[in-house]
């Protein structure tokens, strides 16, 4: 009788740590089956991530530069004179190249700017409209020392041919982009 239950005891341990080894390889081949998934995953991320970065820097060179101008104050072309507008103009650029050019050009762009603003009335600044005209022919202001003439003009010239201003300089074609993209207003009273 006791030879039967030893032989007994022997056989329970057997398949015990026959199942201890099978769970343990499952555990092992499930963490290495995670351990893989986890590093393809990062790697696309990472190398998604890489795409953006560069991505990012090209979106990063291309940022406008915003120049802003001091506030204008000017009559307006009412009759009985008694009319004036305050508008501040923040200029929107190519990039910080451009804003060095303006800057040079500063004292000539206000004047232009202050002769196009007398020129108007209350009533059609009040109107969007008058605004946004005034921000075109703005933009035709500030474009013009920089060579980007007229918008009219421009269309009058054919495409392969350049203007030369009196000193002799040639004025790029209308084929090439403004770097002045937007005039935006940061302040607009009429009183």
């Amino acid at each position: 009788m006791s030879a039967t239950p030893n032989a007994a005891n022997n056989a329970a341990p057997a398949p015990a740590k026959g199942k201890k080894l099978i769970v343990l390889i499952v555990i092992i081949a499930v963490l290495a089956i995670g351990a893989a998934a986890a590093f393809i995953l990062l790697s696309k991320r990472h190398s998604s991530g890489d795409e953006e970065e560069g991505s990012a820097s090209k979106a990063a060179v291309t940022v406008p530069t915003f120049l802003p101008l001091d506030n204008l104050v000017v009559n307006l072309s009412d009759t009985g004179g008694d009319r004036f507008v305050q508008i501040g103009i923040t200029l929107e650029l190519a990039d910080e190249k451009t804003a060095t050019t303006v800057k040079q050009y500063l004292p000539s762009i206000r004047n232009g700017i202050l002769m196009l603003v007398s020129q108007r009335t209350a009533e059609e600044l009040l109107e969007r409209e008058g605004k946004e005209r005034l921000a075109a022919d703005v933009l035709n202001e500030v474009s013009a020392p920089l060579g980007y003439g007229n918008q009219a003009k421009a269309k009058k010239r054919s495409r392969d041919e350049d203007a030369e201003d009196e000193d002799g300089e040639r004025r790029r074609s209308s084929a090439g982009k403004n770097p002045v993209r937007r005039v935006l207003f940061s302040s607009f009273i009429i009183q």
